[in-house]
């Protein structure tokens, strides 16, 4: 019986901490102005950047990872931290719906060796739409329960988006040459 309580109280106290940082993070990006936003948004990129520096692509090749290159149009290789978690996404954008959906359907072929490759949880999204109307798909990567805001939470973040990338990577290098000829 006690075992119970004490998973209870751990829940609780799990759902505390979890709320509690949630109204952390919100009352912290209300305390900040635009131009302090804007700063923090420049220091976390530049010190992510910079622990990311000597890493290379499995090709070899040095690589700006905030920019990763994925040589084929309108597929993007995003990075997103905020204050509900960290993500990498891959977005798959062509103006042409039939394009989109081809690129979609290959991409469904390769799931199963894309996961494998990940070792994380592979969230897909064959429909979003952005706001001037057009619609993609999304691929992606995403840890939960850290915040661009917390100190504390960097290295988490930077240890989850460094490896989401270089298994990305691996991946990406070996099958990219599909992805280009089916745009082309």
């Amino acid at each position: 019986m006690s075992g119970k309580v004490i998973l209870s109280n751990g829940i609780a106290n799990f759902k505390k901490n979890f709320y509690d940082k949630k109204i952390n993070c919100s009352i912290t990006r209300l305390m900040l102005n635009r131009e302090e936003l804007k700063a923090k948004n420049i220091e976390f990129w530049f010190e992510f950047k910079k622990y990311m520096q000597k890493v290379r692509s499995t090709n070899g090749r040095r690589m700006n990872w905030l920019n990763y290159p994925s040589d084929v149009k309108n597929i993007y290789i995003r990075l997103q931290v905020d204050a509900t978690g960290a993500r990498l996404c891959m977005d798959i954008q062509p103006k042409d719906a039939g394009i989109r959906e081809i690129i979609w359907e290959q991409m469904g072929e390769l799931k199963k060796v894309l996961e494998n490759a990940m070792k994380y949880e592979t969230i897909w999204i064959e429909r979003m739409h952005l706001e001037d109307g057009r619609d993609f798909s999304r691929i992606l990567w995403e840890l939960n329960n850290v915040s661009f805001y917390v100190e504390n939470d960097r290295p988490i973040i930077f240890e989850f988006l460094k490896s989401r990338l270089l298994e990305f990577d691996e991946f990406y290098q070996e099958f990219k040459e599909i992805l280009i000829s089916l745009n082309d």
